[in-house]
């Protein structure tokens, strides 16, 4: 189903807006999920709490991208219930999450709503004069968070690779966010 049509089901509060849902996108943010929390009874309940709360958000919200905005909810969830369940452990999203600390400042530094929007601007500025396919390797790493094993073997690579690779996107990343100022 087109997600005009899966959005306007939400909005009239028809309830099979949420299987046509999980019809579409499940598979997917079962996957944003179970790559944040590695355990598939926690990102099962996530899926369920994002199909609840893109329920309780749908009006007013009106999704342009149906999958980014689910997206980005599992997410959340998934993080949150990933720091309740480790709150002192360290664990494989960490791994994710530190090889990015050279780029991204720390909640700490970004002190008002303003300064979150115009490092998300710097952001989406360098993604985009990334070409296709460099954009699609950081996003499919960085925010659904997949296995470098896994995207080594998408892109006919080796691990060692691919890493570095990712590296080199990294390090872009850090030059952009220090050209435009932001401090890391």
């Amino acid at each position: 189903m087109d997600d005009l049509k899966i959005v306007e089901l939400y909005w009239k509060r028809d309830q099979s807006a949420v299987s046509e849902t999980d019809i579409k996108y499940g598979k997917t943010l079962k996957r944003i999920s179970g790559s944040i929390l590695q355990n598939p009874e926690d990102s099962e309940e996530c899926v369920n709490d994002t199909y609840m709360k893109a329920w309780d958000s749908m009006p007013p919200q009106r999704p342009g991208k149906l999958i980014a905005y689910l997206g980005r909810i599992t997410r959340n969830i998934s993080i949150n219930r990933w720091h309740e369940k480790h709150a002192a452990k360290r664990g494989g999203t960490d791994m994710i999450i530190t090889e990015l600390t050279d780029c991204i400042p720390s909640s700490k530094s970004i002190e008002t709503e303003i300064e979150a929007k115009e490092l998300t601007a710097v952001i989406t500025g360098w993604l985009n004069v990334l070409s296709r396919e460099e954009r699609i390797l950081f996003l499919r790493r960085y925010w659904f968070g997949i296995s470098l094993n896994d995207l080594a073997v998408e892109c006919s690579t080796t691990p060692n690779k691919l890493a570095g690779r990712m590296f080199r996107l990294r390090e872009s990343l850090k030059t952009a966010l220090e050209k435009e100022g932001v401090s890391l």
